[in-house]
């Protein structure tokens, strides 16, 4: 897993074979976030990567430059490589926000639960479940419902191809690159 660009392009992590998370290819990440250049400045942003599996994402979104990223993964592996990752991109006094200093929270826990009870609203929200979970259709109303989106924020939720958001009201965009897909809201 790398990072595509920013203060840590290039920067390497090896993902333990034993995970059974997959994630975002390389090209896909890198043409999404081509795309979303065009919606939004991650330059100070705060961001929120739900379903984060390997931290693929929150890393990248660290390296464009957001002031926080929260990471949500429930499965204990996977959220302890994410802390690793963290801990090895960020010296030690940034992991907590200090001035100017971007911050990085992985949190431990039911991504449902946790947008249930989030009281924060993000800049820019991704979202990459299993391709399997039977919720998957309800969690592009979850994020608006609860209005974790802030006024002019991005929300963009990776699906496998045989999930159509297009009639959802803040549905702006579809993009897919090879078998990911990407439904981009607003």
């Amino acid at each position: 897993m790398r990072i595509i660009t920013g203060k840590y392009k290039g920067r390497h992590f090896d993902i333990p074979r034993s995970f059974k998370a997959r994630p975002t290819t390389d090209f896909a990440k890198e043409n999404i976030f081509n795309v979303l250049n065009g919606y939004l400045d991650f330059e100070d942003a705060t961001a929120l990567d739900l379903f984060a599996g390997t931290g693929s994402i929150s890393l990248e979104l660290l390296s464009r430059g957001c002031s926080q990223v929260v990471s949500v993964e429930a499965d204990r592996d996977h959220h302890r490589f994410i802390q690793q990752c963290i801990a090895k991109l960020l010296p030690q006094g940034e992991k907590s926000a200090g001035e100017g200093a971007p911050s990085a929270i992985a949190i431990r826990g039911d991504v449902f639960r946790f947008v249930k009870s989030c009281h924060q609203q993000f800049d820019f929200i991704f979202a990459d479940p299993p391709y399997a979970l039977k919720e998957l259709p309800t969690i592009p109303d979850l994020i608006f419902t609860h209005q974790l989106l802030k006024e002019n924020g991005v929300f963009v939720f990776e699906h496998g191809k045989n999930n159509d958001f297009s009639s959802h009201p803040h549905f702006v965009e579809h993009r897919s690159y090879g078998s990911v897909n990407f439904s981009i809201f607003k």
